[in-house]
């Protein structure tokens, strides 16, 4: 968070002081579980997309007499709930990969239900695939409805009768309702191609003017904390941000993102000045509404003055993101080398992602280098399937908790044993309180879900248009009310996937009900039990161990800048492998916290003691840009000119 204060007071290695902290058991709460929240800002967005995106071919294979294909179809144009929150660029490659991976777990689906005769071996292979989609989802942080969605459609697909010769016609049909989805989902940018960016930024404002009216009093609540809200929409709002494609441009040219970077620079240091009098907090709340409804609303951008501090601080989130782009989305750093001491020579402190500038001279006053054989993307979230990665626990859970709950719903006789798999996958959050949640809420969801699909039977009975109609209506109900609580869009997704199921089958529909719900029962138990036994313990180490790479790389940062300057290429080589390892430790840091949300067994997780070291962190990278950019140089780095023409300066 940034201060108003422009002057610079030296702090003390604050790990060094670092008291030890108790692990504690967190409780379980009821009324949180089932409270009510305010409707989503884009719900219709989500909602509407889906619904084109499904009754396009519903329509097509209605007239077709072919409904029992809708399946096949919708494992495609289900892909269009995602990515709403990503800048259009960004949502063209997330969208890309989801479609693939939905054709790549429909294939190994389909091929199961072809050739394996036992359904243990299908609940098996059903509950690996849940694994991989959990551990896919982490690792890229797609976002709502995360793995669920994906989960549900190829476990039916697991349980569907199937013939090896009809597996290259319904892979196609999967793939063309893929390729409608990603052109509905993309579709909004040919009328406002800055929409999710500004929408971030907009939502950054409304809850720091929220953390402004609550007063400096509030942070003493129980958590979540207005403040703490405020800094989670400024984070999603920079990372979503950092997305957006930079691409080189005349120097006489201004940033296109710039007055939404100075916008979040103000919103993210309006909750943090404790000293500004009621009156003060109270007109700067009201001036960030007033630029939020401006961003929603697409009118140009108001100007914002920013002070010194904050324009160190954003050349050093700039250089952040630049490094974060380079090692590619979700990339860890390598382990760097311990500080240095002051006076060492250009050799030090250069670690495991030093990287020589052009020509491999090692000094020169360069924009952030990439990490020399880092891996990107694809191989990136590959990595995480490793055993010793932090998502092996969350991996080696879903895989374990769906397995066991889908053969206890074998064992009592269930026809549908993958419902109780994808119960359980949904189970699964970051740590136990969550998934007691999602407990409650599933179930109680898809009671009266159930009660409704009973109650609408005679309409049911009418004919598949109205059943297709019903599953629009469904869908769109669903990402309404699922912002309000997650139980309360249970009750519209329950009925929707009976209908599903009954456009590939006979079944009864008095069976389906009594399915569902045992498979309910049975999911919420076991993949409960699953949480609570195979837990994360990785996660807590994981932050300590990056809060000490980044205070350290802090301090041998400022120990080099506060160090006489002296003639000659080592200094600016050292500038700029300490910018490299203090760039890449604020990420670490960053991806140690996110993935950390908490286990029921953990210590509190060190946040303000995070907090604090990004925010410095930030500062100091700003001033090492600054200083390998000096105005002498003919060529300055390309992130400094983006952080001044972001500044303003």
């Amino acid at each position: 968070m940034v201060t108003p204060d422009s002057s610079r007071k030296p702090r003390s290695n604050s790990s060094a002081a670092r008291a030890p902290r108790r692990a504690r058991v967190r409780p379980l709460p009821l009324r949180a579980t089932v409270r009510l929240r305010d409707y989503g800002d884009v719900w219709y967005k989500h909602g509407l997309s889906g619904a084109v995106a499904f009754v396009l071919p519903a329509l097509l294979l209605l007239a077709a007499g072919r409904l029992d294909l809708i399946m096949y179809t919708s494992a495609g144009t289900m892909v269009s709930l995602y990515a709403h929150g990503l800048p259009y660029a960004a949502r063209a490659r997330a969208l890309l990969w989801l479609v693939l991976g939905m054709t790549a777990s429909l294939a190994v689906a389909l091929t199961a239900a072809a050739y394996v005769d036992s359904v243990a071996l299908l609940v098996l292979g059903t509950a690996l695939v849940a694994a991989v989609h959990k551990v896919a989802c982490e690792a890229t942080g797609i976002g709502p409805p995360n793995n669920v969605v994906l989960t549900f459609l190829a476990a039916t697909a697991f349980f569907v009768p199937q013939r090896p010769q009809e597996i290259p016609f319904h892979l196609s049909l999967q793939l063309a309702g893929g390729a409608l989805a990603w052109l509905v989902a993309m579709a909004p940018a040919l009328v406002r191609p800055h929409g999710p960016e500004r929408i971030a930024v907009a939502r950054a404002l409304e809850a720091a003017a929220r953390a402004l009216h609550a007063g400096p009093g509030a942070d003493a609540g129980p958590s979540p904390t207005p403040r703490h809200t405020a800094a989670a929409a400024v984070n999603t709002a920079w990372q979503t941000l950092s997305l957006v494609p930079r691409r080189p441009r005349p120097r006489t040219e201004p940033a296109p993102h710039a007055g939404l970077e100075r916008l979040l620079l103000r919103a993210e240091a309006g909750p943090a000045d404790g000293d500004a009098t009621v009156a003060e907090r109270t007109a700067e709340a009201a001036r960030f509404a007033v630029w939020a409804q401006d961003l929603r609303q697409g009118r140009p951008l108001p100007g914002v003055r920013l002070s010194g501090r904050q324009r160190a601080e954003l050349a050093g989130v700039l250089a952040e993101r630049e490094q974060r782009r380079r090692l590619g989305p979700g990339d860890e750093p390598a382990a760097a080398a311990p500080a240095p001491g002051p006076g060492a020579g250009a050799a030090a402190g250069t670690g495991a992602r030093a990287g020589a500038g052009p020509g491999g001279d090692g000094g020169g006053r360069h924009p952030l280098r990439p990490a020399p054989g880092r891996s990107r993307g694809f191989r990136q979230v590959l990595r995480q399937f490793r055993p010793g990665s932090p998502l092996a626990p969350v991996g080696a859970r879903t895989a374990v908790g769906c397995a066991l709950a889908g053969w206890v719903s074998l064992l009592l006789g269930v026809g549908h044993p993958y419902w109780a798999v994808v119960t359980a996958a949904a189970v699964f959050q970051a740590n136990t309180t969550l998934s007691w949640h999602r407990v409650v809420q599933r179930t109680l969801g898809n009671l009266v879900g159930l009660l409704l699909f009973t109650a609408l039977l005679p309409v049911i009975g009418t004919g598949p248009p109205t059943m297709v109609l019903l599953v629009v209506l469904f869908q769109i109900g669903a990402e309404a009310l699922i912002t309000r609580n997650y139980w309360l869009g249970t009750v519209c997704v329950t009925p929707m996937a009976l209908l599903l199921a009954m456009f590939a089958s006979d079944t009864p529909a008095e069976v389906l009900v009594a399915d569902r719900w045992t498979d309910t029962l049975v999911g919420v138990a076991v993949g409960l039990l699953s949480c609570v036994l195979v837990t994360n313990r990785r996660a807590a180490s994981r932050i300590d161990a990056a809060l000490r790479e980044a205070e350290a790389a802090r301090d041998r940062a400022r120990l080099l800048l506060d160090a006489p300057a002296g003639p000659g290429p080592d200094r600016d080589g050292d500038l700029a492998r300490s910018r490299d390892r203090l760039g890449t430790a604020l990420i670490e840091l960053r991806e140690a916290l996110d993935i950390a949300s908490g286990e029921w067994w953990q210590p509190d997780l060190p946040e303000e003691e995070a907090e604090r070291a990004e925010r410095e962190g930030h500062e100091v990278l700003g001033e090492l840009v600054r200083t390998l950019a000096a105005p002498a140089r003919p060529a300055p780095a390309a992130v400094e000119h983006r952080a001044r023409a972001a500044a303003g300066g």
